[in-house]
């Protein structure tokens, strides 16, 4: 894998202002890839050494292994270690973050899948993994060789066929159905909307607790214990996930910065690459090639 940063030699890609050359440590790499038949499907291969992922959403399930190392995030107000052999289980709308906990970083390979995807391949109408981790070193090994054949696949039916097989590894670890969510995801429902028509605006606590029906500070208490996220790591997260999908659009990097209420391309450049681990250029090159 080429450095997430840093052009391969023959792409003759040029230097992009603002742009780092790589990451902070040479040894961290990460790459995507979508399917062009096959929209809501998006593939990511890492080697994680240094880098720590900031709070960050897919909007899709997060399904993988960890080939090497050990891996430690945070998801759904819980930190989890993801150790080599296991699989890696997350459910769409779920915060999350990601840094190394062993010395040489861990490796890994994921599928991120648009929910109606899984359910269109599957016939199930809705997943939920009650575990963010599994242990399962011979399904992990499955799954690794799964997500590999996806990454080679160049016909549509080879594709397919893989990621069927790849998602009936993973039907025996989800539930059918979602356990109903805490009192509170109703009344937030309405914010998270909101915050979403409007993440290029100067939002304020006191507006979004409008929104919610409840004083300012109440709401933040109510949306942190609901989320186990400030409603400022929420909106970055959505401002972010919108960037990434205005990317892969093929929308330039500037013109996305500001639809997605970040200062100016420098700063959707740091930003992304927090929370991505590849900077919004290279991002753009790896998908739409």
């Amino acid at each position: 894998m080429h450095p997430a940063n840093a052009a391969p030699p023959d792409s003759g890609a040029p230097a992009m202002p603002g742009v780092p050359a790589a990451f902070d440590h040479p040894g961290d790499r990460a790459e995507f890839r979508q399917a062009p038949h096959l929209p809501g499907v998006e593939l990511y291969r890492a080697h994680i050494i240094r880098h720590a992922f900031e709070p960050h959403t897919h909007e899709a399930y997060g399904l993988g292994a960890i080939e090497s190392g050990v891996e430690r995030f945070r998801y759904r107000g819980s930190d989890h270690l993801a150790p080599p052999g296991s699989v890696v289980l997350m459910n769409p709308d779920e915060l999350h973050t990601g840094r190394a906990e062993t010395e040489g970083g861990w490796r890994y390979r994921m599928a991120y899948l648009d929910p109606d995807v899984v359910a269109r391949v599957t016939g199930d109408s809705r997943w939920w993994f009650d575990a963010a981790v599994g242990a399962d070193a011979a399904g992990a090994q499955r799954v690794t060789t799964l997500l590999d054949t996806l990454w080679q696949a160049r016909e549509p039916l080879a594709f397919d066929s893989a990621l069927y097989a790849l998602l009936a590894e993973f039907r025996r670890h989800a539930r059918m159905a979602r356990p109903a969510r805490a009192e509170g995801a109703p009344r937030f429902a309405p914010v998270i909307d909101y915050l979403r028509a409007n993440l290029s605006r100067r939002l304020t606590l006191n507006e979004l607790a409008a929104v919610a029906g409840l004083s300012p500070f109440h709401f933040l208490r109510r949306f942190q214990a609901q989320y186990h996220a400030t409603p400022q790591q929420m909106l970055m997260a959505l401002r972010l996930f919108e960037a990434k999908r205005r990317l892969a659009a093929g929308e330039p990097p500037a013109q996305v910065a500001l639809a997605a209420g970040l200062t100016d391309q420098a700063h959707l450049t740091r930003a992304f690459s927090h929370r991505y681990g590849v900077t919004p250029a290279r991002y753009q090159k790896q998908v739409r090639s």
